[in-house]
């Protein structure tokens, strides 16, 4: 623990803690977070908005944690959870178990940003007895209230071994990324595929852009008005409504993400003529570019795959980024160059034979993941030799 004697506190808005001292604390470069998800502004959007909410299910009980001087040495983005909705991680099932043997699983505490299956450091402190104080605080917090468990999702591996080490249960799943290996174009990286893939990968591109007559814009910084978010969210809502009922994110959200930090978000529009017709949304992080949200008014073959995948690679490739992501789950992924990765959470059970059992499941589960890796890795695309 560190020497000086530390003091624990809950906030209910991020907007409680300086940005300074909260981006401070998250991994930078330049005075820029890396992680834009984890950056001050992009939380308090999802609270000013709405989004985040009490309302929504996702009361903000951030930690934070301070030394005798008041020097904040830690935070850690937490909300009581009434549901298990928008957290990419599935219990659903221990919540059933759990409550047909009589306990009580919501409220829970969900360390995450909200909505976003995107890896990042949870516990946010400036050296590692910091941050296990963060979660043994957390653990304190969830014993005297009577809450379930703890789950933080989408964790780095770091933190994931340090909640291991706590006695944490660690869980994982497959996620699929692209990884820049110095690609000067597009066709650079087509080359590194097998004759069967870059054929098809040249075809979908083809009947997905020329054979219709469209173009693709890169909208970003002063590009993103009123306007285009209008256009945007009505891409974003025909999505969300078909997927999971209704969209996480309002409008508002948007706005206020773009007055914050409009350098850091990429729009993709497809174009027929001057009528925007598909669109995806995205974040600029240090090294990597990570695409969140896709939507379309008109059902063109293969334009989903142009956007979220091809012209995300075509970014990475002009900006130097060294990986593209793509959201959570998706074997078709793999056929276009994007390889299985690794994601990691990790869950505080309070109830000793709901751990138990949970941890038993895990532990199946992590073999399961580890060969489906395993049978993953045998269909990528690449020649052989070519991957590095």
């Amino acid at each position: 623990m560190p020497d000086s004697p530390l003091s624990a506190s809950i906030v209910g808005s991020i907007a409680e803690i300086p940005a300074e001292v909260w981006n401070g604390l998250a991994p930078s470069h330049d005075g820029v977070v890396d992680n834009p998800f984890l950056d001050h502004a992009f939380l308090l959007a999802l609270e000013q908005s709405g989004s985040a909410s009490n309302r929504t299910g996702w009361q903000p009980q951030h930690l934070v944690l301070s030394n005798a001087s008041d020097d904040i040495l830690g935070v850690m983005p937490l909300y009581l959870k009434s549901h298990s909705q928008g957290e990419y991680v599935f219990d659903h099932g221990w919540a059933d178990a759990f409550q047909r043997a009589g306990g009580d699983y919501y409220p829970k505490l969900q360390c995450s940003v909200p909505f976003t299956p995107v890896t990042g450091p949870r516990f946010l402190a400036r050296d590692e007895p910091s941050r296990t104080a963060l979660l043994r605080t957390a653990e304190m917090l969830a014993t005297r209230n009577n809450v379930s468990s703890i789950h933080a999702t989408f964790v780095t591996e770091a933190d994931a071994e340090l909640a291991r080490s706590s006695g944490w249960l660690v869980r994982h799943d497959t996620q699929y990324h692209w990884h820049n290996n110095g690609f000067a174009t597009f066709e650079e990286f087509l080359e590194t595929l097998s004759s069967r893939h870059r054929k098809v990968t040249r075809r979908e591109r083809r009947d997905a852009l020329t054979a219709e007559g469209l173009t693709v814009k890169w909208l970003t910084g002063s590009d993103l008005t009123e306007a285009v978010w209008d256009q945007f969210f009505e891409f974003y809502q025909d999505t969300g409504s078909r997927k999971w009922g209704r969209p996480y994110l309002n409008r508002r959200f948007f706005s206020l993400l773009s007055a914050a930090m409009a350098n850091r978000v990429l729009l993709m529009f497809a174009y027929d003529g001057d009528e925007p017709i598909a669109g995806t949304f995205s974040l600029i992080g240090h090294d990597r570019l990570y695409g969140r949200y896709w939507g379309a008014t008109r059902n063109v073959p293969f334009l989903h795959f142009e956007l979220c995948y091809y012209q995300a690679i075509d970014y990475a490739i002009a900006h130097k980024l060294a990986v593209a992501e793509a959201g959570a789950q998706g074997e078709h992924k793999l056929a276009r160059g994007y390889e299985p990765t690794l994601t990691r959470s990790v869950h505080w059970i309070g109830h000793p034979g709901l751990r138990d059992a949970i941890a038993r499941f895990v532990a199946q589960e992590r073999t399961s993941v580890a060969r489906e890796q395993e049978q993953l890795e045998r269909y990528t695309p690449f020649r052989h030799g070519e991957r590095q």
